[in-house]
């Protein structure tokens, strides 16, 4: 087989597949075999090269199917159309917002799928393909496929605001250090992971509104699902972001008050200790002149003057309130 080639599938149109096991098959399919699934991984040069000789893809369009970065929309070819979808990244250890691109090239007998990294949901159609209970058509199969990749984001827009409960408990405990490095973390997820949905949901709005060959009125009910739930996990997706954003400015003015706070206590007691140090100062210079220099008793009596000056200052003060 092809170097790349994930599955290539005849759907039976009952709810089964059947694989196909060999190139040569693959390349000797016609439509009045059935519908054809055929998904790669455009990583693998092999791959790359079967889906240069195929004859439904244009030179652009094959650039498009294996470019490095892709947006969601949907977009006419030449034979067909070409859908772009983002999913979660659910694989081990990779970030969630650095999302997963999956590229079809779509029209009424074959589905061409390709991807670089693992979907977990294509794995669960290809598992309802062999339960017997899988799409019966290219437009069911490219539907369940886009519910599949929506429907996974619930965990991790869940964990996002169980995050962000966190925090909002932690304003409440000044005692606990607040880690806003994790917070910064969660708002760039947070964006990313929007940056991806909003066109994603545009694309499939735009399936649903104009009439694709391939795409059976039937199937457009559970598409509609499909973006009113994309739609939910966007609107959440902005609250996550505005509460990220009262969070932050909570924490600035607490640090603002916190400092402000001090800096009034050292003013209230620098105010206390101006009078005393000028005359201190004062008295200290060595010149001629200084009163008391004769007199035991001068430095006590200074001491309990300055005494209480700073108790008469102190009173006025908290006369003022400002104490």
């Amino acid at each position: 087989m092809i170097n790349g080639l994930l599955h290539a599938l005849i759907l039976d149109e009952q709810g089964g597949a059947r694989t196909i096991e060999n190139s040569d098959e693959l390349h000797n399919w016609q439509p009045e075999q059935g519908k054809l699934w055929v998904h790669m991984d455009y990583s693998q040069s092999e791959a790359v090269a079967w889906l240069s000789s195929c004859e439904f893809l244009t030179d652009y369009e094959l650039e498009s199917l294996i470019a490095d970065e892709t947006r969601p929309r949907i977009t006419p070819a030449t034979n067909g159309h070409m859908l772009f979808l983002r999913g979660i990244n659910l694989n081990p250890a990779q970030s969630p917002e650095d999302m997963v691109s999956i590229r079809f090239f779509i029209n009424e007998n074959i589905i061409i799928s390709t991807r670089k990294r693992r979907l977990l949901s294509v794995q669960d159609i290809l598992a309802s393909f062999n339960n017997g209970d899988g799409p019966c058509s290219i437009s069911a199969l490219v539907c369940a496929i886009a519910h599949k990749l929506t429907s996974r984001m619930q965990s991790v827009i869940d964990g996002l605001d169980d995050t962000l409960d966190d925090f909002e408990e932690e304003i409440d405990e000044p005692s606990k250090k607040f880690d806003n490095q994790a917070l910064s973390q969660l708002r760039r997820q947070t964006i990313a992971l929007k940056r991806y949905l909003k066109p994603q949901k545009e694309a499939l709005n735009n399936m649903l509104n104009h009439a694709y060959p391939w795409l059976f009125e039937e199937d457009k009910a559970k598409l509609n699902e499909t973006t009113n739930l994309l739609t939910r996990y966007l609107e959440e997706l902005d609250s996550s972001i505005e509460r990220a954003q009262v969070i932050q400015q909570t924490i600035t003015n607490q640090v603002s008050e916190q400092l402000n706070q001090r800096m009034y206590v050292m003013s209230v007691v620098a105010a206390l200790f101006l009078p005393l140090g000028f005359l201190t100062g004062l008295l200290g210079v060595n010149v001629g002149g200084i009163p008391g220099t004769e007199s035991p008793y001068a430095f006590t009596l200074f001491v309990l003057f300055l005494v209480l000056l700073t108790g008469g200052i102190g009173v006025y003060f908290k006369n003022k309130k400002w104490l």
